[in-house]
């Protein structure tokens, strides 16, 4: 795999990401990977590897995460989701398939429904704020709870990341996020979407994420087996091969579909 640290700029927004791709001709397809808070573009590292033997992976590091500077003045989601908007036209040729993770998958719906042009497909990992919880207090106890059975590299990696993210940024962060409602733009989002949920995850539970499944018109909801909130974590599958199995459905059939009206 060939990958490249890069560094994008838009307006007073400096953002770090990785492009990875594979030796295998992938055509156009181009994976744009979106954490969660706290938390950075090395959580796809694994899932990266996996989704560029067949297309480009570009990861990124939102703004005040990871390796990107905070710009100075706090974003909400949905200006956030216009950063990213703007950094899929800048940097991929046609439309990507937008992975969010968390907080991630509350931007990556946002452009989505603000801009369906650019998106070719959709994925929801774990997608927050659980609405009939939707509190700092309850999320910060079901964090904890999930946690409490992770492994120590899925413990150490999300300390070292939120080292990285100033407590300032991060509780201005969770305020936008808290204030957000996923679920009121799902019923608009036209685009074909996977929702994966882990199967202990104890922040997004798994009637929580059935609900967000069941209002996308074109939604697709799967289990992630014996895997909490963190999922692509601990090791990238099945999460990749569920991404890719779903995006393999997805096109062979569009492909029936185009032969039966041949």
């Amino acid at each position: 795999m060939a990958s490249r640290d890069l560094t994008y700029e838009h307006g007073p927004v400096t953002m770090a990401y990785t492009e990875t791709s594979g030796p295998v001709d992938g055509g156009d397809r181009v994976f744009v990977l979106i954490h969660g808070i706290g938390m950075g573009r090395v959580v796809y590292a694994g899932v990266g590897e996996e989704l560029s033997a067949n297309a480009r992976v570009l990861a990124v590091d939102l703004p005040g995460f990871g390796d990107s500077p905070e710009p100075g003045t706090v974003a909400t989601l949905e200006e956030t989701a216009e950063v990213i908007a703007q950094f899929v036209r800048d940097r991929v040729p046609g439309r990507a398939v937008l992975v969010g993770h968390s907080m991630g998958t509350q931007i990556v719906a946002e452009v989505a429904y603000r801009h369906p042009e650019l998106v070719e497909a959709l994925v929801l990992i774990a997608p927050t704020v659980n609405r009939h919880e939707r509190t700092a207090i309850r999320q910060g106890l079901r964090m904890v709870q999930d946690l409490a059975g992770e492994t120590p590299r899925v413990l150490l990696l999300g300390m070292w990341e939120y080292a990285k993210t100033s407590p300032k940024w991060f509780l201005n962060k969770l305020r936008f996020m808290l204030a957000h409602r996923i679920e009121a733009i799902c019923p608009h989002i036209e685009v074909p979407t996977l929702v994966l949920s882990g199967e202990v995850d104890r922040v997004c539970p798994l009637d929580w994420v059935a609900e967000v499944a069941a209002a996308l018109p074109d939604g697709t909801m799967e289990k992630i087996p014996d895997r909490g909130h963190e999922a692509m974590i601990r090791s990238p599958e099945p999460v990749a091969s569920m991404i890719l199995d779903f995006l393999g459905t997805r096109s062979a059939g569009m492909g029936n579909a185009t032969s039966s009206l041949a």
